[in-house]
């Protein structure tokens, strides 16, 4: 089931990402956030008007996917950058592909025109997936990041999600 995020989803969505955090350069976070860093978060994007999803499994939150502004400036209100994390445990079973599937319905229905995502590179899992949303790479950096011990580069994928949107 995906659903909505809820407030009482931010201690397990934490900890899935923590995950991320300690083990992977798949985040440039280097420390551990906190459920109530996770709750304040939630609750920022879906001010801005935009989705924050939860894959539940066995009344038990697995993933999670949300879009958040692009940047800050007006003109750029129908892009959003998009991110997803899986329990590990999760990998694999197709959770990742039914959350970014219903975001970008979400976005959708929202005129959002542009998604965006940014991967930290070597990563092929996310790259696949991204890529079988109908995402191209748009933009290879090169050594943006540095994280346990060596630079890491970013590469970023689009795609149009309504040629209709202002």
């Amino acid at each position: 089931m995906i659903r909505n995020a809820r407030p009482e989803d931010a201690g397990k969505l934490a900890g899935i990402y923590n995950h991320y955090i300690h083990s992977t350069i798949i985040t440039f976070e280097t420390e551990p956030v906190t459920a109530a860093d996770l709750a304040e978060r939630i609750q920022h994007i879906r001010s801005t008007g935009l989705p924050w999803l939860v894959a539940e499994e066995d009344g038990q939150p697995v993933g999670y996917a949300y879009a958040s502004p692009w940047r800050s400036r007006p003109a750029y209100r129908h892009s959003v950058e998009v991110t997803v994390y899986l329990d590990r445990e999760a990998r694999g079973r197709g959770w990742g592909s039914l959350l970014y599937q219903q975001l970008f319905d979400a976005l959708r229905s929202r005129s959002i025109r542009a998604a965006i995502g940014g991967i930290a590179l070597p990563n092929p899992a996310s790259v696949t997936l991204h890529e079988k949303m109908g995402m191209r790479k748009v933009a290879h950096f090169n050594e943006v990041g540095y994280k346990f011990d060596r630079w890491i580069d970013v590469g970023y994928w689009q795609c149009l999600l309504d040629r209709n949107a202002p």
